[in-house]
């Protein structure tokens, strides 16, 4: 019907025929080229969770014998199906497994060799991992490997409501004694790193509480003026952790301008530090944690110190602050940026990168102190010392005070400038708003530098890791403050001598691509600009999102349609006769956060004023671009814009159309 999804082709091992999954029937059935009814028509989904997000997603195989092999989801429970695929158009022979034949509740990513099937799977009794299961024997499946070694008692696992009343419900965290459950709790519009609460329940023996309600339930920390809590109403409460041998409940608040490290009981931070401990971004995503616990029961968290990470150890069970504090850092050894640390005796283990090189899962053993080993990586890509600029931190005058910003100079030894002063910036502004950019090795940041660029991605007000007060420059201010601070980074540079004041040009992808826009139609700071998909209509962003974000812009902007002057005051798209420079736009067709006629909106305007511009709308993409040749193809058209536009030769890329460039 021209509205169809096609996903996860294979080919038949033996056969040679061609599957696909598609959704024309309303679900992801099986089909098999030349045929035009699913092979095996069902009222189910055979593309595993979340179908299409992750690439080299299977939701079915083929066995040796040349049988299909599938999963599927029935009464929130995971079902392995079998079947001959061989001998007709349909699928014969079918044969389902579950529970009762040893399966986990749900799995997924099924593999096999010979008899043995390998998956990933779980339970709500017990972390998950990747299992095997003997399809001849069918005993109970086999746990080969798990991220974690916590045992749950059986007497706890429940599959009741224990806390309701809230919007929202994150960080569930049992104690050691599986007596106790925190968690964290906060209501519409607030988003977590607002205002948002700790509490804590008791279980009973059965697993259950005696009530649901959460106003019954203990409130350890966070925002309740009406219970005289320590809060000023306006706090928020992070990563609640039990200590796995004290058996006390920690905690990150940000009460003291900081997102420092609390103890239950405790008025005072445990650590108290002028950083942030909740790792880049906290909030946005669920199981974040920017501190741990080692085996001994030191505590170990991260923070970032002048745009690099360290790794602090400390004794927190002797007393109710931390001693024999401890950091490490890259003269140890450790990579510029990470987190995410875990630890299994004296190695550590976390995600990590460098300027230099794609990062990844990186160990680090805490008694040898030699150089960080990296595990895995999803690029084997080497870039030559020769042309990988190495991030320095800024620090730049703005009208709110002072902001931040990584500035990496152009690198490339194998080219020498002796025509220009200074170079062509290109500022960058991050998306979320609310989060943060980072130094690790970035391809799309090295392209630039690499060809004469230089390159300042900003860390505007509003972003994370520079305290609350920062981080609440932007309520109410967004597009205000971050387009101020963009437009102030330039202009230091100009100033200092490392940006050429008439070749600035920004570029910014969602949030980010809204700053960019922003400053392009409310500012005369750039002379070029790239919006990837960036938000033009602030409306449309405010009447149709998801339930975690829907009253994200009540911080941001004001409460919507309560406000919408201020909506339509400052949306690019309701200022586009103040837009005077060229303005390249890339857009997915498919977007449906920022509708490509968005896009199209801009272009249609920028048409009618003369200016330069182009748009290039990438079939099959959404919001973000995903397909290799479609960023590569971004990159090289942004860099052939700014060619036509500044005037120099972009060798070797492919020419397109720019509207109203003599």
């Amino acid at each position: 019907d021209g509205d169809t999804s096609i996903l996860q082709p294979l080919w038949h091992p033996t056969s040679g025929e061609l599957y696909y999954l598609s959704d024309q029937s309303g679900y992801y059935n099986l089909y098999k080229q030349g045929s035009t009814a699913s092979i095996l028509p069902m009222e189910a989904d055979f593309g595993g969770s979340a179908p299409g997000w992750m690439l080299g997603q299977q939701g079915y195989e083929f066995l040796a014998d040349g049988r299909l092999m599938a999963t599927y989801v029935k009464e929130g429970k995971s079902v392995l199906l079998l079947a001959n695929v061989l001998d007709s158009d349909t699928a014969t022979e079918i044969v389902e497994y579950g529970m009762a034949d040893g399966l986990p509740m749900q799995f997924g990513g099924v593999t096999s060799r010979g008899s043995t099937l390998y998956f990933m799977g779980g339970t709500p009794a017990a972390p998950g991992g990747v299992y095997s299961w003997d399809l001849e024997t069918r005993g109970p499946a086999v746990l080969l490997a798990s991220s974690s070694t916590l045992q749950v008692p059986e007497s706890v696992v429940s599959d009741e409501h224990l806390a309701t009343g809230r919007d929202f419900y994150a960080a569930p965290r049992l104690s050691p004694d599986g007596k106790q459950l925190a968690y964290l709790t906060w209501n519409h519009p607030s988003m977590p790193w607002d205002a948002t609460q700790l509490r804590l329940l008791t279980l009973d023996d059965d697993g259950s509480c005696a009530s649901t309600a959460t106003d019954d339930h203990e409130l350890v920390a966070g925002s309740d003026t009406s219970r005289n809590s320590l809060s000023d109403g306006d706090t928020s409460i992070l990563q609640p952790l039990w200590h796995p041998t004290s058996g006390e409940l920690y905690y990150l608040s940000d009460q003291s301008g900081y997102y420092n490290l609390y103890k239950q009981g405790s008025t005072a931070s445990i650590l108290p530090m002028e950083a942030d401990f909740g790792g880049s971004a906290p909030g946005w995503m669920l199981g974040q944690q920017g501190y741990e616990f080692l085996s001994d029961g030191r505590l170990m968290a991260t923070y970032v110190k002048e745009g690099k990470s360290v790794l602090l150890l400390a004794n927190v069970l002797d007393t109710d602050g931390a001693t024999e504090i401890v950091e490490y850092g890259m003269e140890d050894g450790l990579p510029m940026q990470f987190g995410g640390v875990t630890s299994r005796g004296s190695t550590l283990y976390f995600m990590g990168g460098t300027p230099a090189a794609p990062g990844g899962v990186y160990s680090w053993d805490l008694q040898i102190k030699g150089p960080a080993e990296l595990l895995a990586s999803s690029s084997t890509l080497q870039v030559p010392e020769a042309v990988v600029s190495v991030p320095e931190q800024v620090v730049f005058p703005c009208p709110m005070g002072e902001a931040y910003g990584y500035y990496y100079k152009p690198k490339n030894d194998g080219f020498v400038c002796s025509s220009e002063s200074a170079p062509p910036l290109l500022v960058k502004a991050h998306g979320g708003p609310t989060a943060c950019t980072g130094t690790s090795f970035n391809a799309g940041i090295q392209y630039w530098t690499s060809r004469g660029f230089a390159v300042l991605d900003v860390d505007y007000g509003g972003s994370t890791g520079y305290g609350r007060d920062y981080r609440r420059r932007l309520r109410g201010n967004w597009g205000i403050v971050d387009i101020d601070d963009v437009c102030a980074g330039a202009k230091y540079l100009v100033e200092k001598g490392l940006a050429d004041e008439k070749r600035l040009a920004i570029d910014g992808g969602s949030a980010g691509g809204y700053t960019t826009l922003g400053a392009l139609a409310f500012r005369n700071v750039f002379t070029a600009g790239t919006s990837l998909y960036g938000v033009a209509s602030l409306e449309a962003l405010a009447q149709d999102t998801h339930k975690f974000e829907s009253r994200y812009l009540d911080g941001l902007i004001g409460e919507y349609p309560k406000e919408e002057v201020i909506y339509k005051a400052r949306a690019p798209i309701e200022h586009v006769d103040t837009l005077d420079c060229p303005i390249l736009l890339l857009q997915g067709d498919e977007d449906k956060i920022v509708p490509p006629n968005q896009a199209e909106k801009m272009h249609e305007a920028l048409l009618k004023k003369g200016i330069p511009t182009a748009l290039r709308m990438y079939v099959g993409e959404q919001h973000g671009f995903r397909k290799a040749e479609n960023i590569e193809d971004s990159l090289d058209s942004e860099l052939y814009f700014y060619s036509k536009v500044y005037g120099f030769d972009a060798k070797g890329i492919k020419p397109f159309p720019i509207d109203n460039l003599d």
